[in-house]
């Protein structure tokens, strides 16, 4: 009997104390400490480099939606540059702007990222062309964020400003361009996101690029997934 009860109770404590170290590492004071310790681990490791895309599942609103319409986990994707010694995420958020990769890991679902890169990076992004990329980008700078989706350069979201940043400094198109008709809107999370964006009028055929659409790339491969 007493060691039935020594048992439970040592059970108890396990799955106690598990629950709270799951609590801690996500309480939001120290998701960017363990964001900063992550940056560190792949500056030291050298597993990231100016040109590479990284990608993540948001908590924006809108994420959910996303991730249903395109059948993928990750909803968000930005571009990432090295200014001095520091690495900054170029993103289409509200505005278009550049951000400190630590806050931009932290700021994902649980902290998790992946980060891929050009399978011939090595000769395509020269410092000439991540020069030209940076040109293309401060371009984009500033612009707000485009909550319909539309193929202009009026307003950008972020796998839009990852593609044309690519494809207008290399030539490069990264990811399949499709149209709004070929994502699955079956969803009702996804009938009421477009509802209301679009109201009745669904451009379905306007032209996209999603976040899916890069991450399954032929032309990448994944440096780091954590």
């Amino acid at each position: 009997m007493k060691k039935t009860i020594f048992i439970l109770g040592l059970l108890g404590l396990t799955i106690f104390g598990g629950l709270y170290a799951k609590r801690q590492f996500y309480e939001p004071k120290n998701k960017l400490k363990n964001a900063r310790t992550e940056e560190k681990n792949l500056v030291h490791q050298d597993e990231i480099k100016s040109g590479d895309l990284i990608f993540q599942t948001s908590l924006s609103g809108q994420s959910k939606a996303i991730q249903l319409a395109t059948k993928s986990k990750y909803s968000h994707c930005g571009l990432i540059f090295k200014d001095g010694n520091d690495f900054y995420v170029f993103e289409a958020v509200q505005p278009v702007k550049r951000t400190p990769l630590d806050k931009w890991i932290a700021r994902g679902q649980d902290g998790k990222y992946v980060i891929k890169r050009l399978k011939n990076a090595d000769q395509v992004l020269t410092p000439a062309t991540l020069t030209k990329m940076k040109q293309v980008g401060d371009q984009f700078n500033g612009k707000n964020y485009d909550l319909t989706f539309e193929w202009s350069d009026d307003k950008i979201y972020c796998s839009e400003l990852i593609w044309k940043i690519y494809n207008r400094a290399t030539g490069i198109e990264i990811g399949k361009l499709e149209k709004l008709s070929s994502f699955d809107l079956t969803n009702e999370a996804v009938k009421k996101k477009i509802k209301e964006r679009y109201g009745d009028k669904i451009p379905t055929e306007e032209i996209v690029i999603s976040p899916a659409s890069i991450f399954d790339s032929e032309l990448l491969k994944t440096i780091k997934s954590n």
